[in-house]
């Protein structure tokens, strides 16, 4: 046995204590006041020699001594440390400090007070470790300390505490492991060890089988191994929470042997297999949480433990969702007692219907049956549920009609129905006037948002009707509801405008158009709406000006006006100032607004409007104009028929001398230089035209087409204007020193390189620890098709580029991306755009190895679906990370098989490993959401490059899904962090 060096010491300290009496109290009390340095409820005012310290408030003293029993200090406030005096106070029973601000390491002094009986601390700011010497303490029953933030081991000696019955240490920081020694202590009936970071097994803690321990608690640490297979023997056990840990192995069939078990909570481990049959012999058993485990083969029978459950009439909650749980929902579901409140078996591989005797269970206020795959409908007698306030079955394959006995769901507030394909009006779901959130999305339901049940439903917080087939406009009866938080009707075909009603809705704070036929201008009553902070209005035909009194909105952190009909000037100041927040692409009359945004210049007119006479002059004037333009374009082309194409350069670039690209350069200097290509070479300089650093690319005439590709590009950069197209500010055709021809295009310089360099840094002599986050590449992917978009659909003439891949892809210093290298660009008469034929190629095949579309390789025309495959090709690339020429695609295999082959498995084990590592701080929850959005991504990109044209997805529709997904996201994160 260890010898104890501080006993003789105590037996000093009681002498000394016994001698001084009363004295040695008064003294240690005041010794503890001065070091309390915030008293926020002037506890320690009493605490002053006018009265005998017995009477000092939080005091109290034995009868027959008038010495110091107990120090009740708790939720008083206080800040501080607590002074090693405290030790001698030998007559101290009960030591209660919690709930305060005191810091420090807690006292090793305490173990002299031999009488302590009861130590609670919990919820200060104690560091250090546990002092070990509080062994001494013998008659220790209660022992406190949780969240704190103690460090080191769990001190082995606590196992000498043999009257100890509660232990409760969460919330720290421990390691290490915990002792053997604990189980000595036989009257412990509460130990509680979550939130720290013991990683121990399970094994460990066997020897406290065969006490009086009630309850376990230790969850939140790193303690991993099997359940004991002899669980059963633990015959007192109460309470058992052990989730958020490692565990792994099977839940042991002894479990039905433990007939006190009231809890069973092994939530967020690793548990496989199967939930044993005999669960049912837990009478006392009043909540099962087995959720986020391996629990389950997908297959019929799993559920089976179900029917057997029905036999603890005491079960108030069922969790088992995100699990593999396969098979049918058994009919004996409704067999469960009216003790059954909270039903969660969703993130599963539940197949079948949802039975209707789900009826039977009066008492259920949460049903989850989220993200399987039920089928059928919805059964009827669910409005049965009277008690029910959450309903969950978003992510099946739910058919038919809401039923309208929902109506009926008078305690109903929050109702999730999305991504199923659920049909038919929406009225009856909207009847219910006590809903607070109501999410709809992703369905085929059609018709009207109703103007009647809308106006009664004056309790939504929030409202999600995206992603249907809903018509009509949006009701302006919209503006009664006065605590709608967030409003989401994108992606449907609804029309009209949007109702000024919109700013009495005071409490909004998101609102979701985009994707509709919406019409009108953007109307100034949203200024009023003062907490506001997503507006999306995008992909509608919003028209007029943006309004003034948007600029005001302070809480506003993003807004998407892109692919409109807005016009005159962009304002400059509130959200405005910040271009990585605001998008107001595809508005081709708007200008002015920060340089940031690229917008042309406004004019005099622009800002002010067209004044009315003038506007009546056009009128008269504008038909005769438009035909004498006819006339003359006839006469132009005739003209310039004989004229060659490789002689005529763009008039309206401005012209730069080589001698002035020459400087910029340093001479072409190799340390200037920053990429090669097929056509040349490219370096950065610094033009002293109030241009700054550029980029220029020097064509190399000896090579085969070179020219063609300089005219090419020439033309097609200036017959185009787009945010993610590469802007070209000026360009060279001249003669070098030597009299050779020598042709240059001038860019603006894009200081974070190419696309290809980040996602490969290991091939580009790049920073290895670079790389893009999963917002980041969706951003990009997005801006990218926005680019081809244009170039295919909002071009006077469309234009097909020939050469989509990463290397062409360049990134500013927000990471915005620009397509560029134009080289290979075709123009296209509409009737061969819409045909998806073209001219025949000039330059042999067009395009790079590994992106080229296969019919190309046959001698296909060029078309704006070529692009297409490349585009599929390069979002692939992004989100994998891998080349479509990698070493690893050989023998046949692309990377569109491979990116295909992984769909049913899961992406997660082919998707590029360095984005996941951006993201793992987000947890698994955001994991999740991240997964599902991947899943989406790559089905785009598979379908982009399908090997035969007619099996593509147009750009526009790559476009409007992408942002839909990143629509989704952003709405997953938001609820994440509220």
């Amino acid at each position: 046995m260890e010898t104890n060096h501080a006993f003789p010491y105590l037996l000093l300290r009681l002498s000394t204590a016994n001698t001084l009496g009363n004295e040695t109290d008064r003294l240690a009390l005041l010794a503890m006041r001065s070091l309390i340095t915030q008293d926020p409820l002037k506890v320690m005012t009493s605490w002053n020699d006018s009265h005998h310290f017995c009477e000092w408030e939080g005091v109290a003293c034995s009868r027959r001594h008038q010495r110091v029993a107990a120090l009740n200090l708790q939720s008083k406030g206080l800040v501080g440390s607590i002074s090693s005096h405290v030790g001698n106070l030998s007559f101290l029973r009960r030591l209660a400090l919690f709930n305060n601000r005191f810091h420090g390491e807690f006292p090793q002094e305490v173990g002299y007070l031999f009488r302590l009986e009861y130590v609670a601390v919990t919820n200060n700011s104690f560091e250090g470790i546990i002092p070990s010497n509080i062994s001494v303490c013998s008659n220790l029953r209660t022992l406190y300390l949780s969240s704190n933030s103690f460090v080191g081991k769990l001190p082995m000696e606590l196992g000498s505490l043999s009257k100890l019955v509660t232990l409760v240490i969460n919330d720290n920081n421990l390691i290490g492991g915990i002792s053997p020694s604990l189980g000595n202590l036989s009257s412990l009936e509460l130990l509680s060890l979550s939130d720290n970071s013991l990683p121990v097994t399970l094994g460990q803690l066997k020897s406290l089988r065969d006490f009086r321990i009630k309850i376990i608690s230790a969850d939140s640490n790193q303690l991993s191994g099997n359940l004991p297979s002899d669980f059963g023997l633990m015959s007192n056990i109460q309470l058992f929470l052990i989730g958020a840990n490692q565990f792994s192995g099977p839940i042991p069939t002894s479990l039905a042997n433990a007939s006190t078990l009231q809890l069973f909570d092994i939530q967020n481990n690793q548990i496989t297999g199967e939930v044993p049959v005999n669960v049912g012999k837990l009478k006392s058993l009043q909540r099962f949480l087995v959720h986020e485990n391996n629990l389950g083969s997908g297959m019929s029978g799993d559920l089976d433990f179900i029917t057997s459950l029905t036999n603890c009439s005491n079960l108030t909650i069922l969790s088992i969702d995100y699990n593999s749980f396969g098979g049918v929902l058994p009919v004996s579901i409704g067999n469960f007692s009216n003790q059954l409140m909270e039903m969660y078996f969703g993130n599963n591989q539940i197949f079948g219907n949802i039975p209707k005797e789900i009826e039977n269970l009066q008492s259920l206020t949460y049903l989850n049956f989220s993200a399987n795959f039920i089928t059928g409908s919805i059964p009827i007698g669910i409005g049965n549920l009277q008690n029910l306030g959450i309903l969950v079955l978003r992510g099946n394959r739910l058919s038919g009609q809401i039923p309208s006995s929902i109506r009926n769901m008078s305690r109903l507030f929050s109702l999730h129905l999305s991504d199923n394909i659920l049909e038919g009006p929406i009225a009856s779901s909207l009847e219910n006037h006590i809903l607070q959130t109501l999410d709809l999305s992703y369905n085929n339901f059609t018709g009207t948002i109703p103007k009647k049940e809308i106006s009664l439903s004056t309790r939504l917080i929030d409202l999600d009707l995206s992603h249907n087939l809903l018509s009509d406009s949006i009701p302006m009866e919209v503006g009664n509801l006065a605590s709608l938080h967030s409003l989401d009707v994108s992606e449907n075909n609804l029309t009209g405008e949007i109702p000024t009603a919109l700013g009495m809705s005071v409490s909004l704070e998101y609102i979701y158009l985009q994707g509709n036929f919406l019409q009108g201008h953007l109307p100034s009553s949203l200024g009023s709406l003062k907490g506001l902070q997503v507006l999306d209005v995008s992909r509608n035909n919003i028209s007029g000006e943006i309004p003034k009194n948007f600029e005001n909105l302070l809480f506003l952190k993003n807004v998407n006006l892109s692919l409109n009909n807005l016009e005159g000037e962009v304002p400059i100041t509130g959200i405005f100032r910040n271009a990585s927040v605001v998008s107001v692409f595809g508005n081709y009359r708007l200008c002015g607004g920060i340089a940031a945004l690229k917008l042309p210049k406004c004019s005099q007119s622009s800002k002010q409007g067209i004044p009315l006479a003038l506007k009546v002059t056009l009128g008269v004037l504008l038909p005769s104009l438009l035909m004498v333009a006819v006339l003359l374009v006839i006469f132009m082309k005739k003209k310039s028929k004989a004229k060659p194409p490789s002689e005529q350069l763009p008039a309206d670039l401005i012209r730069v001398s080589y001698n002035d690209l020459y400087k910029a350069t340093d001479g072409f200097s190799s340390t200037n230089l920053i990429g090669v290509g097929s056509y040349g070479s490219v370096y950065k300089g610094f033009l002293q035209q109030d241009e700054g650093l550029v980029a220029v690319k020097v064509l190399n005439l000896m090579e085969h087409g070179a020219s063609k590709t300089f005219v090419a590009e020439c033309e097609t950069l200036r017959a185009v204007r787009h945010r993610n197209l590469l802007k070209i500010l000026t360009v060279c055709s001249s003669v070098d020193f030597n009299g050779n021809d020598f042709k240059a295009l001038v860019f603006e310089f894009m200081p974070n390189g190419s696309l290809d360099s980040w996602l490969h840094p290991s091939l580009n002599g790049q920073d290895l620890t670079r790389s893009l986050n999963f917002s980041q590449r969706l951003n990009i992917a997005i801006e990218v098709a926005s680019a081809v978009d244009y170039l295919h659909n909002h071009c006077e003439t469309p234009i097909v580029h020939c050469d989509m891949k990463s290397s062409n892809v360049l990134l500013n210093n927000d990471m915005t991306a620009s397509v560029g290298d134009f080289g290979l660009a075709k123009f296209l008469s509409k009737s061969i755009s819409t045909s998806n034929k073209s001219e025949t190629n000039s330059i042999g095949v067009r395009g790079t190895i590994g992106y080229i579309p296969p019919e190309y390789g046959m001698g296909a025309e060029v078309s704006t679906l070529g692009d297409v495959y490349s585009y599929g090709v390069l979002l692939l690339e992004i989100f994998t990370g891998k080349r479509p020429t990698d070493h690893m695609f050989k023998e046949g295999l692309t990377l569109h098989d491979f990116s295909k082959m992984a769909l049913p498995h899961g992406v997660m084990g082919v998707v590029d490993k360095c984005m996941l590592d951006e993201e793992t701080h987000k947890g698994a929850s955001s994991s999740n959401g991240i997964e599902e959005c991947l899943s989406s991504i790559l089905r785009i990109g598979i379908t982009c490059s399908e090997e035969l044209v007619n099996e593509r997805m147009d750009i526009s529709n790559v476009l409007r899904q992408l942002h839909s997904i990143k629509d989704r996201m952003t709405k997953y994160e938001t609820i994440l962090i509220e």
